[in-house]
């Protein structure tokens, strides 16, 4: 039950006066819910800026370019010539040190007269120009009276918006859902308050939502960082709170004697590099321990996770028990059951699929099996957390992050069993401060080599200019029997990146150039065209493929050696590494070539430069992390980390390991979160959506 206090805050932003079905839609958009948002969706929604209209020069020391805020005396209106709707309403306005003209497009003349009456004094702000030798204002942002100027906010939000939300109305909304705040009880511990020097919880809310100075919006000042150590400490007592539940003694042990994994290890066609061996032991040895496993296995593209995924469901085979194997797409639980079906079928291991495209008596029979115990291994989708999903006996879970999923299908997947195992496979190399923030406290195997005989890639960046010379060398690799990839960023072409060439464009013009040679794959495709392009893809039936980012996981075609990456500036570090990790998987050297379209950014400059300079994963990993902030490195598109909306790793680092650090204390002192604190932590754990975690308290 959600603490009776938080009620005001969970209110639906409808009921805020003004806010109607027309701003609802847009605030679903923008804050990215299904939902109507509620009001703590809103006040957790920060400025990315703010306006600053403290300067009030006069006039002849106006500064163009400039915001600034004047005193004027309303002279004469010029209003648009009749018939001439593109000529703009000018207003002459001046003090006595000189003039300044307010601009206005497509103005409607009643209004303007009424909110600048000829011979009145107003305050206008905005940003003033020089346009034609004349001091201009277009469309000031603010107009008011001398007794209104008390009420004009000097330092303003700017905040993050959608197409359609105009700023005003989204700023009267956050103000009128600052009214409401309840007075919040304390739950960061006093040495904690008084060491980071931090505010109570509503000050901070209010100073970063209506800023008394500049600094106060800033995400390292004390406002900010507050709201960001809450949000952390919110991931963290979840993540402890499930760690405890997951590590609680556990019974029956899941290890056998090591027979089926000799077999796998027996029919593959090479030896397992010295991390996947050492990965192998330590996930043995965690599966004999008297607590559950909670294991990260992260590797670089290529570097052979689902081998070691495998060996994992093997020991446990041996030992009579079931693996469920969880990926975030059916691409990518389709790759696994490509790389495990052969190895199992010649160690008699038995295996399934299951994802949304198993019906009817297909997956009756699957289901079936697999409550009979007749199955070891199911791999799939979020198709495996359903309901009518039963294990026989479940030991094992293993999830294919990439960061899709949350705490949340984790613990149901592990609540199909009794003391289930886990092991969280990433196919992003993470730096350590965020492995700390996303899992919490996990054992952690890093696979560093690649397997044997991976092709080093050469990687280049050639400008768009060149893309004559690039289109040629395609047709010298399909002379060579070739494979090629050619990504380009959208599929269709949008309104604002009309300069971008779509990959149905590409498609096409590729197609006119190479013919039947080339097919076109992306995410608007339905699942069973996707597949039937690959397949020619893969037979050597088409030599080019032209695909948007669906190839950027789980597509393995060795003897693909050529990519071309179109726009490769506008793709973050780890999208270009994980592109590039398709090729190089064969006996061929292997291209990547990154098509850039100039002018270069400094920040585009640094990441191409990262990407053609190293293709190890944990490198770029770390490189990303230091250039844009975590959103990238885990690959999400958005900016900030995903899953969070006020932390950011770049700036809030330091509160990771202090979060953690609280959390792991409050478990140690009070893990029922019993008592006033016990309750205040339960109001954070619900405010930050992070409540999953608060059944755990009663489990077990």
């Amino acid at each position: 039950m959600r603490p009776p206090l938080l009620n005001p805050l969970f209110a639906p932003v409808t009921s805020l006066p003004g806010t109607g079905p027309k701003q609802d839609k847009l605030l679903r958009y923008l804050l990215s819910r299904e939902e109507t948002p509620r009001l703590v969706d809103l006040l957790l929604h920060l400025p990315s800026n703010v306006v600053d209209r403290r300067a009030q020069p006069k006039i002849r020391d106006v500064v163009p370019g400039s915001i600034v805020t004047l005193k004027v005396t309303i002279d004469r209106h010029r209003p648009t010539p009749r018939g001439r709707a593109r000529v703009p309403y000018l207003v002459y306005a001046s003090d006595e040190t000189g003039d300044v003209v307010l601009t206005y497009f497509r103005a409607k003349a009643d209004y303007i007269e009424k909110l600048l009456p000829v011979g009145e004094t107003r305050y206008v702000s905005g940003k003033a120009e020089m346009y034609d030798g004349t001091l201009q204002m277009t469309h000031p942002d603010r107009v008011v009276t001398e007794a209104d100027l008390q009420k004009l906010s000097l330092i303003e939000p700017v905040y993050p918006l959608t197409e359609g939300l105009a700023l005003g109305s989204l700023r009267r909304a956050i103000a009128l859902a600052l009214t409401k705040l309840p007075v919040m009880p304390e739950w960061i511990s006093p040495d904690v308050l008084r060491r980071c020097q931090f505010p109570p919880w509503g000050i901070a809310l209010c100073h970063v939502h209506d800023p008394q100075e500049l600094t106060d919006v800033l995400p390292q000042e004390p406002y900010w960082s507050r709201l960001a150590f809450d949000e952390l400490l919110a991931g963290q007592l979840a993540l402890a709170l499930v760690r405890a539940q997951l590590r609680r003694p556990a019974g029956a042990r899941h290890a056998g004697d090591g027979h089926l994994r000799r077999k796998v290890i027996d029919a593959l066609p090479y030896a397992l590099t010295k991390s996947q061996q050492e990965a192998v032991a330590a996930i043995a040895s965690d599966l004999q321990q008297p607590l559950r496993m909670l294991r990260l296995l992260q590797g670089d593209v290529g570097a052979g996770k689902t081998v070691v995924a495998l060996l994992a469901a093997a020991a446990v085979a041996e030992a009579g028990k079931q693996t469920a194997l969880m990926a975030p797409t059916e691409i990518l639980a389709r790759q696994h059951i490509k790389t495990i079906t052969p190895l199992a079928e010649r160690a008699g291991i038995r295996v399934a699929i299951l994802t949304g495209r198993e019906k009817g008596k297909e997956r009756r029979e699957i289901l079936t099996k697999l409550e009979a115990g007749e199955l070891d291994l199911l791999v799939g989708t979020h198709a495996l957390i359903q309901d009518d999903v039963i294990f026989k006996s479940l030991a094992l879970a293993i999830v294919d992050e990439q960061h899709r999923f949350g705490v949340r299908e984790r613990l149901t997947l592990t609540q199909k069993g009794d003391a289930v195992d886990v092991l969280v496979l990433s196919a992003t190399p993470i730096p350590r401060t965020l492995v700390l923030t996303y899992f919490g406290d996990m054992d952690i195997s890093e696979l560093r080599e690649k397997p044997a005989g991976r092709q080093p890639i050469d990687t280049r960046a050639v400008p768009l200019d060149r893309l004559g010379e690039v289109i040629d060398a395609v047709g010298r690799a399909i002379k060579a029997k070739r494979r090629v990839y050619w990504i380009c960023p959208l599929v269709e072409e949008s309104e604002e990146v009309s300069h971008l060439i779509d990959a149905e464009q590409r498609f096409a013009s590729l197609q006119q150039r190479f013919g039947d040679q080339v097919g076109l794959v992306h995410g608007k495709m339905k699942g069973a065209e996707k597949d039937r392009v690959m397949a020619q893809f893969a037979s050597g039936e088409i030599s080019v493929l032209v695909a948007t980012t669906v190839v950027e996981v789980g597509v393995d075609v060795p003897a693909a050696s050529v990519m071309v990456i179109e726009n490769a500036e506008r793709f973050g570090l780890a999208q270009l590494h994980q592109l590039r990790g398709r090729i190089g998987r064969g006996s061929e050297a292997s291209t990547c070539i990154l098509l850039y379209r100039e002018p270069l950014s400094e920040m585009s400059k640094a990441r191409l430069s990262v990407i053609r300079d190293t293709t190890d994963g944990f490198k770029i990993a770390e490189e990303d992390l230091r250039l844009r902030g975590e959103g990238d490195v885990l690959g999400t598109r958005q900016s900030g980390m995903p899953g969070f909306r006020i932390a950011r790793a770049e700036v809030h680092a330091q509160l990771i390991a202090q979060a953690r650090e609280e959390a792991l204390r409050i478990m140690k002192d009070n893990p029922k979160l019993t008592g006033k604190q016990g309750e205040a932590l339960r109001a954070l754990l619900y405010l930050f959506e992070r409540d999953e975690a608060i059944p755990l308290l009663t489990a077990g």
